[in-house]
């Protein structure tokens, strides 16, 4: 039996590419703090109205086994970057197994991407609870109703389950337990800028005896 012939969409994928010409990246063109510059580049995607500008790949390792997904970016100082979740899910359990993670924006428009790797942990009780009721009160219903990554029965019992909170809390959800904010304290960033011709710029940052040590890497 002959081998069945790929689509003309499926042997298109290779061929798919596009150049990069929106700018370049320069040591002498960024700040020493790598939080300034990163600072400096988000600025750029609001101003760019790049579409979820604050949405962060997550990644997490657990017993080896890598895991990724998008969260979105809730807060920002020298603590380091902060998001919200369960941590009964996937990666609130990975996190409790390997505190060590890293997060990947991408801003298409701009051609650029910044990886922050770092060490996770929890955000108090006080600060969980400050986010979790500023939410609108549908998020708030949606994070007490799921179990965030277990199975379930069917998309007919969380409804129901939203339903009977609803009826139960028209004001305010209370905030399940598990549910909660996390924080990664940086110690390297990667800014990359896209580049005709595929070579592009990318620049490190790596935290050295306190010191932020910047080099250029190959593309």
């Amino acid at each position: 039996m002959s081998s069945p012939q790929p689509s003309a969409d499926e042997s298109a994928i290779a061929e798919l590419r596009r150049e990069y010409r929106f700018g370049t990246l320069s040591a002498s063109d960024v700040q020493d703090d790598p939080l300034l510059q990163f600072r400096h580049w988000f600025a750029e995607a609001e101003r760019a109205r790049v579409l979820d500008y604050s949405a962060m790949a997550l990644a997490t390792s657990l017993a080896g086994v890598p895991s990724a997904r998008i969260v979105l970016l809730k807060g920002l100082d020298e603590d380091g970057f902060r998001w919200f979740t369960d941590g009964r899910s996937e990666k609130g359990l990975a996190l409790a197994d390997n505190p060590q993670a890293e997060l990947l924006f991408h801003w298409r428009e701009l051609d650029r991407q910044v990886r922050v790797r770092g060490v996770v942990t929890r955000l108090s009780e006080k600060e969980s609870d400050a986010y979790f009721y500023s939410r609108p009160l549908d998020s708030q219903l949606a994070a007490a109703t799921s179990e965030q990554s277990q199975p379930v029965e069917s998309r007919e019992v969380l409804e129901q389950r939203y339903r009977a909170l609803t009826d139960s809390y028209p004001e305010q959800a209370p905030r399940p337990q598990a549910w909660g904010g996390y924080c990664l304290k940086p110690v390297q960033y990667e800014f990359w800028q896209g580049r005709e011709g595929r070579l592009h710029d990318r620049l490190q940052y790596r935290l050295t005896d306190s010191r932020w040590i910047i080099e250029r890497l190959q593309p």
